[in-house]
This record gives C-alpha cells, sequence and structure tokens, in this order.
C-alpha cells in the first residue's frame, strides 16, 4: 500500500502538521490502495504563504520564461504518461484503455492547448491613449474532484502557470493519486518553488480553509452544485473571485428527421462514458414521440451490449463509479425512479451478474419519464439514463431547459436551419449538433447552478488575470 500522506509546500514534500489518515480505497476491489493524510487549515495557511512569496517573483516572469516552463511540464508528463492512466485507472474505476485513450489525454491536451494560447495572447492593448494590461490575479485556490481528475487539475493548473499566477491545489481525497503524481510531475519540470503547492483533505476543512483564507486571491472550484454553493458562500467575506464548474443534467434532443439509431446509440454510449460520471454526460435523452418506441427499442439494445468490468482489463467496457458513497448514491436514485412509476426497460438495482465485489452499477435506462420526475431532476453520476418524449421543437426546448443546470445540451437533426433555431434557444455553455467534437481549445462551463466562468483554452485566461487601465504614460 503507497504512502503518500506528505504534501507538495514550497517545492518540498513535507509532513502534515498533524497526522490523520485516511485509506484510499480502490473501488473495483474495496480493497485498501494507499494511505494520505487529511490536511487542516494550518498546512494550508503555510501553502499559502509558499505562494505568496513565490508571487513576487513568478509573477514577473516573461511570457517566454512561461512558455519553456510549460514546454518542460508536457515534456515532463508525457514521460508519465502511462503511469498517470495507471493511476487514474486504480484510483477511480476507469478501465485501463479509457484511462490511457481519455482520461491521460486531458493532461497533455491541456498543457498543449494552453501553450498554443499563450502563444499568441495579447496581455497588452492600446485604447486610446490608454494602456489596457492583464496582470495575474495573484495567489489561486483549485479544488479539484475526482471524475476527471487529471482534466480538472491540467484545466486549472495550466492556465494559471501560463498568467503568472502561483497556486494550492486541494485535490479530490477520493482519487489523491493523479494529483501526487502530477506534483511530482511539476517538481521534475522544474516549477519554481512555491508557485505549486498540494495539500490533500477534504472539503469540510482543507475546502474550506482555501475558500476563506484572506490571501488567496480567486477560486477555482469543480464539484457539486451544493458544495460550489458552501464554497463560494465562505470565499464572500474576502471578496475574492469565484469561478465554479458545477452539475450537469444535460439534454439530448433527437428530431423524427435524424438517422434515429445513430444518434440513439450515440447519445447511450456517450452517457455510459466514464460509468456516466461527467458533468456533461446527456443524462436526459428527449425524443420526438413519432419515433420515440424505436428509441427506447435502440437504446435498451445498446445498454445491454455494454460489458460491465474489471477496470484492470484492457478493451472497451465501463467500470465501477468512484465510491462507496456514489454506489450508495446511483442506487437510492434507481430506486427512486422505479417508485416514482418511470419504466425500467433495462438494468435496475444492484451489481450486475459475476460482480460480487467493487462498486459496479448496472447500466440502467428509463423510459416514460416525466420532467418533473426527480430521476430527470437530479444529477445521478452513474450509468443511468432517462428518456422523455415530446410532441413538438417547442415543447423540446422546453423541456431542455426546465432544469436548474445549464452546461451542456446535445441535438439530432438533419435541418440545419431546425438546429440553428433550437440552439439559439437552448440556455447550456455548449451544444453539440450530430455527434460533433469539441477540443480542448474551446471554452468550457455552464449556464445557471451549472456555474460560472469558463476554462480551457485562451477562454481559460480571463479569470486568472486582473485588468488594469492605465492612462498618461
Amino acid at each position: 500500500m503507497k504512502n503518500l500522506r506528505r504534501f507538495y509546500i514550497d517545492g518540498q514534500w513535507v509532513d502534515p502538521l498533524q497526522p490523520n489518515d485516511m485509506d484510499v480505497h480502490n473501488p473495483a476491489t474495496e480493497q485498501s490502495l494507499a494511505t494520505i493524510s487529511i490536511g487542516t487549515a494550518a498546512d494550508i495557511d503555510l501553502a499559502v504563504a509558499a505562494a505568496n512569496n513565490a508571487f513576487i517573483t513568478y509573477s514577473q516572469f516573461t511570457v517566454d520564461q512561461r512558455i519553456a516552463l510549460l514546454e518542460k511540464l508536457l515534456d515532463v508528463y508525457l514521460d508519465h504518461y502511462y503511469e498517470m492512466a495507471v493511476a487514474i485507472s486504480v484510483e477511480m474505476g476507469a478501465p485501463i484503455s479509457f484511462a490511457v485513450e481519455e482520461q491521460t489525454d486531458c493532461g497533455s491536451g491541456h498543457i498543449i492547448a494552453t501553450l498554443d494560447a499563450l502563444k499568441q495572447y495579447q496581455f497588452e492593448q492600446q485604447i486610446g491613449s490608454t494602456l489596457i494590461l492583464k496582470e495575474p490575479v495573484g495567489v489561486c485556490g483549485l479544488i479539484t474532484p475526482w471524475n476527471w481528475p487529471i482534466n480538472q487539475i491540467a484545466c486549472k493548473v495550466a492556465p494559471a502557470l501560463a498568467t503568472g499566477c502561483t497556486m494550492v491545489l486541494k485535490p479530490s481525497e477520493i482519487a489523491p493519486l493523479s494529483a501526487y503524481m502530477f506534483a511530482e510531475i511539476i517538481h521534475q519540470a522544474g516549477i519554481p518553488n512555491g508557485v505549486f503547492n498540494m495539500v490533500n483533505g477534504d472539503g469540510a476543512e482543507v475546502g474550506q480553509a482555501i475558500a476563506r483564507h484572506p490571501d488567496i486571491h480567486m477560486l477555482s472550484f469543480t464539484g457539486s452544485t451544493v458544495a460550489g454553493i458552501e464554497v463560494a458562500q465562505s470565499a464572500a467575506n474576502s471578496v475574492k473571485r469565484v469561478t465554479q464548474e458545477l452539475g450537469g443534467k444535460s439534454p439530448a434532443i433527437i428530431f423524427e428527421d435524424t438517422d434515429i439509431e445513430s444518434a440513439v446509440s450515440d447519445t447511450v454510449n456517450n452517457l455510459m462514458s466514464n460509468t456516466g460520471q461527467s458533468c456533461n454526460a446527456p443524462s436526459r435523452m428527449l425524443v420526438q414521440t413519432s419515433v420515440y418506441d424505436r428509441a427506447v427499442q435502440i437504446a435498451v439494445q445498446v445498454a445491454e451490449q455494454i460489458v460491465v468490468d474489471d477496470p484492470s482489463k484492457e478493451g472497451d467496457h465501463i467500470g465501477p463509479v468512484a465510491s462507496c458513497a456514489q454506489f450508495d448514491r446511483v442506487q437510492s436514485l434507481i430506486k427512486l425512479g422505479i417508485d416514482e412509476g418511470a419504466e425500467l426497460v433495462t438494468g435496475g438495482l444492484g451489481r450486475p451478474d459475476g460482480l460480487e465485489r467493487g462498486y459496479f452499477c448496472k447500466p440502467t435506462i428509463f423510459a416514460q419519464v416525466d420532467n418533473q420526475m426527480q430521476i430527470a431532476r437530479q444529477e445521478i453520476f452513474g450509468p443511468v439514463l432517462v428518456i422523455i418524449p415530446f410532441d413538438t421543437e417547442q415543447q423540446a426546448i422546453e423541456i431542455a431547459n426546465d432544469t436548474d443546470y445549464g452546461l451542456a445540451a446535445y441535438i439530432s437533426t438533419d435541418s440545419i436551419d431546425r438546429a440553428q433555431r433550437v440552439t439559439e434557444k437552448l440556455r447550456a455553455g455548449s451544444v453539440r449538433i450530430n455527434g460533433a467534437g469539441q477540443g480542448y481549445d474551446i471554452p468550457f462551463g455552464g449556464y445557471k447552478q451549472s456555474g460560472n466562468g469558463r476554462e480551457w483554452g485562451e477562454y481559460g485566461f480571463e479569470d486568472f488575470l486582473e485588468i488594469k487601465a492605465v492612462s498618461g504614460l
């Protein structure tokens, strides 16, 4: 079992001020695989002091110096690529092939996109006789989740480094192995002491200490909407900038004029990917009534072909959800859907046959779902899809927008005019039409209770920058 009790502060691995061990479990085996220490507010104080001291010099680094650091970071990350994939797989249950092809690629993808943006980004602009400067905001607190662990670390750390900020990271205590490895990569890449600091811990103690800290100038949080509200409230007293990427209940709208088999198959596979643990997953499938029954039939066929298996095996299958708490949540919401009267057409309660240990869930689909049911309104964060019928284009828009969230939306139609009309009325941060992909250089974030601010590429720079207007030079 790995000993990961130390924190990374001021360029050194240091012992916690107050030992408080926590075991990290492999969700496929339920066995302990590492021990971390849960930090305290005092540990955060040390990390913030190091970051503040480092900011004095790092904020003055030239763009070329920051480019060189990011290029070295990318090189070292790629050297440890497969090790990172293994860490992600064992800590949160991503199948190893998926961890290699998707999860770990996010780390290098965000660093590359940040480098591309930095090489052309304008930190100065002249407006008449006034010079507009974009300067680093200061010390940044970064709080990241367990579902796409290195994705969220990289998409926060890379722009912070690019813009001249220093930082304190609190990764998820459920999936800390990849963060620990990333800190080692940071060290090997020669990032100056104090620029990057990492303290493990839970949200109640360490997360709140970061949010409250008066010497942290910006907070970037990814997690649940409930937790996002709590950290924003704690941050309010110091009037620090708070950016949040929170929950989602994203609609996939399938019109009768599209290739139904392709649209439904893509939606089911997209939702089930990462075992349903993606904030922008298309967890509500809205299908036009004329093709609804056929869509349900296709969805069931696709779901029943999805293999659930050991994440250490290579291949195209899904693994467990990331923790016992998440397993219990998924199971309780499946039961709630049954109790609400939705039609369970495949899957259901319990583990798949042959899997007696581990937090494995059955790929589950509910049909005849009303958008007012809790399974249509709550973020389940598991392999559970609800299928909702609609009659008209306007009704589809109304159902899609009738949610507290607004992170993503998906449209399947052969009419470009319809796609444009619907897109303009959807309250969502991103819209994908007919399975279109998105790169690491596009803005990522949501409307309403899905958060505020945007991440990725040059759009991720803005939250790490202050704007200064200089007149009279």
